[in-house]
């Protein structure tokens, strides 16, 4: 395991989003391969974090066909460029840019940030995620059949549509 502050160990160790891996944290509230770890701060801070998402590129997402390289690449684009927002959900305000790899089917986000507070530095990790997910959902284009993570994410989203519309129907469609 990689070695990660103190603070920061205790931090990701006790919230119940997170388990230990080989390679540092995963968030486990997502569908997605995720990695989280730290290394030491300058100054007074708890953590210089580092959080790695990996992501089915579209074309690797759609199952039973092959996406046209102009769409694929519009995709990553958009991906990318909504991505540039990431930080916004942070409580940091001590980050780099974030970066994106392209390469075999899949995308690596990175995205690297500095917490006074280890605490802060784990929610931050775990809002961030929570966007980069969020984010790639919004770029799923109607029209293929999905396999795999997007697959599943469209799973839920339509459980949780049902789940509204049993709610809102069993309530007379009057609110309460």
């Amino acid at each position: 395991m990689t070695d990660l502050p103190a603070p920061v160990d205790r931090a990701l160790d006790s919230h119940d989003a997170f388990d230990r891996t080989d390679d540092g944290y995963d968030l486990t509230t997502t569908v997605f391969e995720t990695t989280v770890t730290a290394e030491d701060a300058e100054g007074k801070r708890d953590g210089r974090f580092r959080v790695t998402v990996a992501l089915p590129t579209l074309d690797a997402a759609v199952a039973d066909e092959t996406v046209a390289d102009v769409v694929e690449d519009g995709w990553f684009e958009t991906l990318e460029r909504r991505l540039q927002d990431v930080f916004g959900v942070a409580h940091t305000n001590t980050y780099d840019e974030p970066t994106l790899e392209r390469d075999a089917g899949e995308v690596r986000v990175h995205l690297e940030y500095t917490a006074w507070d280890a605490s802060e530095g784990v929610e931050d990790a775990k809002a961030l995620i929570e966007f980069v997910e969020g984010t790639y959902a919004q770029g799923i284009i109607p029209g293929y059949d999905y396999r795999g993570p997007a697959a599943t994410l469209l799973e839920n989203a339509q459980q949780r549509g049902q789940q509204a519309a049993d709610e809102e129907g069993s309530s007379g469609g009057m609110p309460m």
